[in-house]
């Protein structure tokens, strides 16, 4: 059966992965719904909305009448809770309201939720984590999106599904809350300034069980949910299958990256690496990369974050297996396959 998908947030880690895995399927189509259009997404034809406005969202898409499928993977960023929930369940309200006004055979929604459903930005947490844990306190925006969707759905003819990955990695242009883009530009910068690779978080991050959410494995999941009937309106947690230790990975990054490992030493990346803007571009230039701004190649907010979280961060994926979705991947293979991308995209410096 035929689809015509609306991928929302294109721009993004998730939704890039996504629309271009769906748009290399047979009988899909896909469009991608982003603030900007630029850097075009091959095979995917680029809508520019801004979907806090309503109006301008029924606008925009008034002409596509025939929808069958949306991945929303939009988000906006706000300092509280109580405001992350009021605009993201707004942006998921305002392009429902104009897909279902356009296109009555709408069938199903995939929308992403994550860690943060289990408290992973909040401290320990029970693992591994499974999707029937019980809620937290709310605010919380994945909940919120979730009870709008099946308010919304009653007598309705679509279904959705939640995904819910942990520290997505994989690329997008001006996308910088990537762990990927964190940990390759960390090591270019030191591989430049002579230096060994040092984890820079604490003692028990380092040795505390993670797990991480490769963009490609996202998008097969996003891709089986659409057509998957068991996938109907459940939540399933999707990783790459495997934990580790940043103990045990650290050292075959390093090696990745061609150069010496040292000893763990916390150090903030918002303090460190904030003023090496002035070193990245030398780099663009000697080598010719894509001219990325600096403050938009990684977050290392996002980096602190992780690196500093010294609790076990592991989810169950029984769920999603019992439902039919197999897909994984060696998180050490990832890195690796990830990183050579990025020097195939001239987003980091070819090793040598």
């Amino acid at each position: 059966m035929r689809r015509k998908v609306l991928v929302a947030g294109a721009q993004g880690v998730i939704g890039r992965a996504a629309a271009l895995r769906l748009a290399a399927q047979p009988d899909t189509e896909v469009i991608g719904l982003s603030r900007r259009t630029e850097p075009a997404l091959p095979g995917v034809p680029l809508v520019a909305v801004d979907l806090l406005d309503a109006a301008g969202t029924q606008t925009a898409l008034a002409d596509l009448h025939d929808v069958t499928h949306i991945v929303f993977g939009a988000y906006i960023e706000k300092a509280t809770a109580a405001e992350k929930s009021a605009v993201n369940v707004a942006i998921l309200r305002n392009l429902l309201d104009a897909v279902e006004a356009s296109s009555p055979g709408l069938r199903h929604i995939s929308f992403y939720q994550g860690g943060k459903a289990y408290g992973a930005d909040l401290g320990p947490f029970k693992t591994p984590a499974r999707e029937d844990d019980p809620r937290l306190m709310p605010p919380n925006f994945y909940y919120d999106q979730e009870d709008f969707l099946r308010e919304r759905q009653k007598g309705k003819g679509w279904s959705f599904t939640a995904l819910r990955p942990e520290a997505v990695c994989g690329f997008a242009v001006g996308n910088p809350m990537n762990l990927l883009t964190v940990i390759a530009v960390y090591a270019t910068i030191s591989k430049e300034l002579g230096i060994p690779l040092r984890f820079p978080g604490t003692e028990a991050a380092y040795r505390a069980l993670y797990q991480v959410s490769s963009a490609d494995i996202l998008a097969q999941a996003t891709d089986w949910a659409g057509t998957e009937p068991g996938a109907a309106n459940e939540i399933f947690n999707i990783t790459n299958g495997d934990y580790f230790r940043w103990q045990h990975m650290f050292p075959k990054i390093a090696a990745m990256f061609d150069m010496p490992l040292a000893d763990p030493v916390p150090t903030p990346l918002v303090t460190y690496m904030t003023d090496k803007g002035p070193l990245w571009e030398r780099l663009v230039e000697r080598h010719g990369l894509q001219p990325i701004a600096y403050e938009a190649v990684a977050s290392w907010a996002f980096g602190d974050f992780i690196f500093n979280s010294g609790f076990d961060n592991i989810s169950s994926t029984i769920k999603a297996r019992r439902a039919g979705f197999h897909a994984c991947i060696d998180t050490e293979d990832m890195f690796r396959e990830q990183f050579e991308q990025l020097r195939q995209l001239r987003v980091i410096p070819p090793l040598g």
